[in-house]
């Protein structure tokens, strides 16, 4: 039988707090905690943000307090830390110049695909841009960072729970040449994340910092839609090399793509290109081509801004049933048409030395 969630609570009031003296769950440290299917139990351990290192033992004893719980599965805790009041202005406080963003050890470079809006494809493109890079030979990681909505784990065929050897370092998972990693490994299909923005932030900076990734020449970002706390973090803690703008031709998803490029030109992250994904429809039966989104309006936009257009991905039912199915179209069917337009963006970047 597995332990209830009132099982959970009762073990982990057995933790200290080291500042406060009480347990952790008095002093009000442990969010978000769910026990799913097969006893999974995870949580967030919110901690002062200059205390991480006090706490990084309390993690620990916190974790091995769980898995002591009969029909326990696996344990997930993720630290992060919340905000404190600011200082009265009078104050004047001396604070330390922030750092700026920093190189992942062992990652030569990190590219971001990214959308303004949901709905373009924008997982898709990434997915098999991954597996693109990965067949020309280079030694590719994907990070779903697309915390609210994460689709790679599908889309790239993997399950399971990444395993932590020591209770720090995580192991990603590893597929048709990529290195992958998501937040959804460690959910539910049907569980929703419910997490703030600090939450975010900490996730994000584990995935980034306590995966073992080994040595990549390129990490691909799959960024959630938006302008958000998760880009924002990104840019700000990690030295992301460009990013892919992806978006339909219609005038709505325009709108928003146009956001999303100057969110990353304040951010000075250098926008590598647009691709333009549903750009065509081709009728299996009569061989009519119809532009369901409109055309043309991401090449327009890319000349505007003096980006390069990648790609324009036609809307194909092959590339859906690839994505469901596991195994992306560059991989499933890779001397098609429809695969040989992300073969294209890939080796585009190479021959230009951004990837």
């Amino acid at each position: 039988m597995h332990p209830t969630r009132e099982d959970v609570l009762t073990v982990l009031k057995t933790v200290s707090d080291p500042i406060s003296g009480s347990d952790i769950m008095a002093a009000g440290l442990i969010k978000a905690l769910t026990v799913g299917d097969e006893g999974a139990v995870r949580f967030v351990l919110e901690v002062p943000p200059s205390q991480a290192d006090l706490y990084t033992p309390v993690q620990a004893e916190a974790e091995t307090a769980v898995k002591a719980l009969d029909g326990v599965g696996t344990v997930s805790v993720v630290m992060t830390a919340h905000s404190t009041p600011a200082a009265p202005p009078d104050l004047k406080p001396q604070r330390a110049a922030p750092k700026g963003p920093q190189k992942v050890p062992g990652i030569d470079r990190i590219l971001a695909v990214a959308s303004g809006k949901g709905g373009v494809g924008k997982s898709t493109v990434a997915a098999n841009l991954a597996c693109a890079l990965a067949a020309e030979g280079r030694r590719v990681g994907l990070l779903d960072a697309d915390v609210y909505g994460p689709s790679q784990p599908r889309m790239l065929g993997v399950s399971g729970r990444p395993a932590s050897p020591d209770g720090k370092i995580i192991l990603p998972m590893r597929n048709y040449g990529v290195t992958m990693m998501s937040i959804g490994l460690m959910t539910n299909d049907d569980q929703a994340v419910v997490w703030r923005g600090p939450m975010l932030m900490g996730a994000l900076q584990q995935m980034l910092t306590q995966v073992q990734w080994g040595a990549l020449d390129v990490l691909i970002v799959d960024l959630p839609p938006g302008t958000g706390d998760v880009q924002m973090t990104l840019a700000q803690k990690a030295q992301v090399d460009g990013a892919i703008v992806v978006s339909t031709p219609q005038d709505v998803a325009l709108l928003d793509a146009r956001k999303g490029i100057d969110m990353f030109n304040q951010l000075g992250t250098p926008i590598l290109g647009m691709i333009e994904n549903m750009s065509t429809h081709i009728c299996s039966n009569c061989g009519h081509e119809e532009h369901v989104f409109g055309h043309g309006g991401v090449a327009a936009e890319a000349e505007k801004l003096g980006v390069p257009l990648l790609a324009e991905i036609p809307l194909h039912l092959d590339i859906r049933l690839a994505a469901d199915g596991g195994a992306p179209i560059v991989v499933s069917k890779p001397d098609s048409p429809q695969a040989g337009a992300f073969r294209a963006v890939a080796r585009a970047l190479l021959a230009d030395d951004k990837a």
